[in-house]
């Protein structure tokens, strides 16, 4: 196999050949006067197992034209199978009509990345688990859990540990890291009452006195999950900390965390930390996911069971 990469996520990808004691496949990805892409392979890799690495992360729609052209060129170059490895899938909160008239651009996005050449698609934890439905080529959801788990057991030994959905659309996503780790399981209930007033958080659960793990997939804005720990805070909880798989942290994210009643955010290396998330190291840990991908990785080539490593 041939690990290929864009210029999403330059730390990461180096970090999985290390891993896979794979070099990267000598490339030019770059961009012309006007901002458009060119690629260029510059080794041989006519009938040879290609990997994409490339996460569409900001700016999302530049990566994504890398990650398309990238394609295109290694089917044009016969590769033999190419597979799109893309850690962050932009788009995958776009995996429904919230109204009429409205897009569902993680769709369209499926549709390219399959007509661009992509023999099949590897991830990590996807916003909606249908979204692999959406592709008409083999999909592989990864899961960040048991990387989540492992820091979990170390950190928190002897705590008496609640993990909490931030929404209601999570709870599938907490029961399960709450199985891992054997903890019980609390939600938060918001609602708007009405528009331009804020949201009421009510808890489903006893959360006093509990050390209260938030987990999501997506932290953007991360308005939902400080005021998720307000609430819990209110309710009697003994600390809050929140655990996330991609950390967007757009805008003034990395500040509102800062400021907020969580005592840490722990996000993954799968969207390139920014200077803002690693000034702010105190209060936000950045967790590899280099193992867990390459691992996946070379299951894919050697055609052997993915879905294995979370047993």
């Amino acid at each position: 196999m041939k690990l290929l990469a864009g210029n999403s996520n330059h730390p990461l990808a180096n970090q999985i050949s290390e891993y896979l004691k794979v070099p990267l496949t000598k490339a030019i990805v770059r961009r012309f006067a006007d901002m458009e892409v060119f690629v260029e392979i510059q080794e041989n890799v006519r009938g040879q197992d290609m990997f994409v690495l490339q996460s569409t992360s900001f700016p999302a729609n530049d990566h994504l034209m890398e990650l398309l052209i990238c394609i295109d060129a290694l089917r044009r170059s016969s590769a033999k199978r190419i597979t799109a490895v893309v850690p962050y899938f932009g788009y995958a909160r776009q995996d429904r009509k919230p109204g009429p008239r409205t897009p569902i651009s993680a769709k369209l996005v499926a549709n390219l990345i399959t007509m661009a050449g992509a023999s099949r698609v590897l991830t990590l934890d996807l916003h909606a688990g249908q979204i692999q439905g959406f592709f008409d080529i083999p999909t592989d959801n990864l899961y960040a859990a048991p990387i989540f788990e492992n820091d979990i057991k170390e950190r928190f030994k002897g705590e008496d540990l609640m993990v909490v959905s931030p929404d209601v659309g999570g709870v599938v996503r907490a029961r399960l890291l709450a199985r891992r780790i054997n903890a019980d399981l609390a939600i938060v209930d918001k609602r708007r009452e009405r528009a331009g007033t804020s949201e009421v958080m009510n808890i489903i659960g006893d959360v006093s006195g509990r050390t209260c793990i938030l987990i999501d997939d997506i932290v953007d804005s991360a308005g939902t999950l400080c005021n998720a720990a307000d609430a819990l805070m209110a309710k009697g909880a003994k600390a809050t900390y929140a655990y996330a798989t991609h950390g967007v942290l757009s805008g003034g994210a990395v500040a509102r965390v800062k400021g907020s009643a969580l005592k840490g955010l722990v996000i993954t290396d799968s969207i390139s930390p920014t200077e803002a998330v690693r000034a702010a190291a105190d209060k936000i840990k950045v967790l590899p996911t280099a193992q867990l991908l390459g691992e996946a990785i070379r299951r894919t080539s050697e055609e052997r069971s993915v879905s294995s490593l979370f047993d």
